[in-house]
């Protein structure tokens, strides 16, 4: 069907105003580009613009999508439906009403749903999962995306992403289904069983064993001040419970961001990523004297942090900082308690840096490296305890994502507050701050600086263009960048590492759209798509004696990178 017979379709359907009143006011160049295509379903379930089309987040997309799932679900068997699924959403616009409706196609299978009444993190809806043994989970959030977008994450059992070959089977449903607005709904809600209270306490419960040293937390806990933002998402709620339970009492939370608002007014993006996030939390920590600024997303599935320096400025840390800190704090407590593990591993992506990787390296910990998206780090955590050949101790991505116990099968920004909370604690015990650990490392370790480019190739034809890109690395293997030779080649698509002497041996990840280039120097470059957005990323990371050459090799890597991307 083509676009104007999509949008024609659309057009003549009884739509709800705030739709109609889209359609109308799209331009041309809008109206292909909401129906040209249907809204993508992978492996990181779907996200995009929020509005009227096909290529769309809206109600009707949405059932569509929920009706290919409860189809798969029931192929299942009549086990799979009672075992049903369970459903959070965040504070964006039409979440709540989306989770609603998904309930509600569900329930028209007779499929059991468990839903929670307001809003609720991410990693709560992965507990919540795994807690009520259910089939499968959906999450409505677009993560730390800007306010016009809104998404749909699916969960499979182990409270992990599902994984490939189910939402393959999920897409095929998809594909069968012929009218997106003939959905059946059940709007008595037969099949729902509203969650809330017993879940948030079992969660909490659980949320005690991320903490290492309760005596070190009795103890400072009180003292360490800092301050806490929710960036107008789920975090506030459980994340303030989880504090106060470890025993931090001595924080404010940045009131203007804990406002519960899909237009999250006072940033641009509510991405703890980003620096210009944290400005206002870090204002609050200069005029109130604290130690520490912490922020989670909106669905408090990343954590962002800022710490204070000797002059009083504040640094914003980087993701891959962050986990390497932690680590150290949680293998030196093992470590000092003779309750570290022979066969202890920590999990990361192959785009995160080899900072905390070299950290644990120092303490006989091992690194298992997988494909982005914290789906991958759930499924090696499942390897570990069905095969029990390793113990994971900690998993993490660069993009600020972190899991410390496997309660949760997805990056938890609940336990990286409390943790972070606890090690920042530690470092003022000892007459120092969060930065003074991360130079520590830095002294023994190297100098390790990172940098992720995106490249936005949004539009009908930016996938064509990403993937012209993408061809021409592979096809025309650079022999050095950024002056530094390449000394090996990663295509996770053949799923072959090629030395420069030609040599080859099979990488292990399944096969992805990835290439990744070890440099003579012990640089590396990583480039792939998005998995959620029309965007293509280079991934840069280096190490050296001091900060000056690392930040140097970055730019030259990153300089040479963007000649080749024109």
């Amino acid at each position: 069907m083509s676009y104007q017979e999509k949008l024609a379709q659309w057009q003549s359907a009884n739509l709800p105003d705030y739709l109609a009143s889209d359609l109308v006011s799209y331009s041309a160049e809008e109206q292909e580009d909401a129906f040209y295509q249907n809204l993508s379903f992978g492996t990181a379930g779907m996200r995009g613009l929020l509005g009227a089309g096909t290529n769309r987040m809206n109600i009707y997309t949405v059932r569509q999508v929920t009706e290919a799932l409860a189809r798969y679900i029931a192929s299942q068997g009549e086990t799979a439906k009672q075992r049903g699924v369970a459903i959070s959403f965040d504070s964006r616009h039409f979440s709540p009403e989306f989770a609603a409706d998904a309930s509600q196609v569900l329930s028209a299978h007779g499929i059991k749903s468990y839903l929670f009444t307001s809003l609720r993190p991410t990693p709560e809806l992965s507990f919540a999962v795994r807690e009520l043994n259910a089939f499968a989970g959906i999450m409505i959030t677009a993560s730390h995306n800007p306010k016009e977008y809104n998404g749909y994450k699916v969960y499979g059992e182990d409270g992990g992403q599902m994984v490939p070959d189910a939402v393959a089977a999920v897409v095929k449903e998809l594909e069968g289904i012929a009218d997106i607005f003939d959905i059946s709904l059940d709007e008595k809600n037969t099949n729902v069983q509203m969650i809330d209270d017993d879940i948030d306490n079992l969660y909490l419960s659980k949320m005690k064993t991320v903490t290492v040293d309760p005596e070190l937390v009795a103890r400072e806990g009180a003292s360490l001040k800092f301050v806490y933002s929710p960036l107008h998402g789920t975090g506030q709620y459980i994340g303030e419970k989880a504090l106060q339970q470890a025993g931090f009492t001595n924080y404010t939370v940045v009131k203007e961001q804990a406002v519960i608002d899909g237009d999250f007014p006072t940033v641009k993006k509510p991405n703890p990523e980003d620096a210009a996030a944290l400005t206002l939390a870090i204002e609050y920590a200069k005029r109130e004297g604290a130690d520490a600024v912490v922020a989670t997303d909106p669905d408090a599935d990343r954590m962002g942090a800022a710490v204070k320096l000797a002059d009083g400025s504040f640094q914003v840390l980087t993701g891959n900082q962050i986990a390497a800190v932690l680590v150290n704090y949680l293998l030196t407590a093992k470590k000092n308690t003779k309750s570290l593990p022979e066969n202890g591993a920590i999990v990361t992506s192959i785009v995160s840096s080899r900072f905390a990787s070299t950290v644990a390296e120092s303490f006989g910990v091992e690194t298992a490296d997988v494909l982005t998206g914290f789906k991958y780090i759930a499924a090696t955590i499942d390897e570990y305890e069905a095969t029990k050949s390793h113990e994971f101790l900690f998993g993490f991505e660069e993009s600020f994502g972190y899991l410390v116990k496997p309660f949760a099968h997805d990056k938890d920004a609940i336990q990286a507050l409390v943790l972070f909370a606890e090690v920042a604690a530690y470092y003022k015990s000892q007459g120092k701050t969060f930065a003074d650990g991360v130079h520590e490392l830095f002294e023994k370790f190297g100098y390790f600086e990172e940098k992720t480019i995106s490249l936005d190739f949004p539009g009908i034809h930016g996938n064509d263009e990403m993937a012209a890109i993408i061809s021409e690395f592979r096809n025309n293997q650079p022999d050095a960048i950024g002056s530094v030779s390449v000394a090996r080649v990663q295509d996770f698509l053949s799923s072959l590492e090629t030395d420069n002497t030609g040599e080859t041996v099979t990488l292990k990840q399944p096969k992805a759209n990835v290439l990744k280039y070890w440099l003579a120097d012990g640089s590396w470059v990583a480039v792939r798509p998005s998995g959620t957005e029309p965007k293509l990323k280079f991934y840069i990371g280096v190490v050296s004696d001091t900060q000056a050459i690392s930040q140097a090799k970055i730019d030259k890597i990153a300089s040479d990178l963007m000649t080749r991307a024109k």
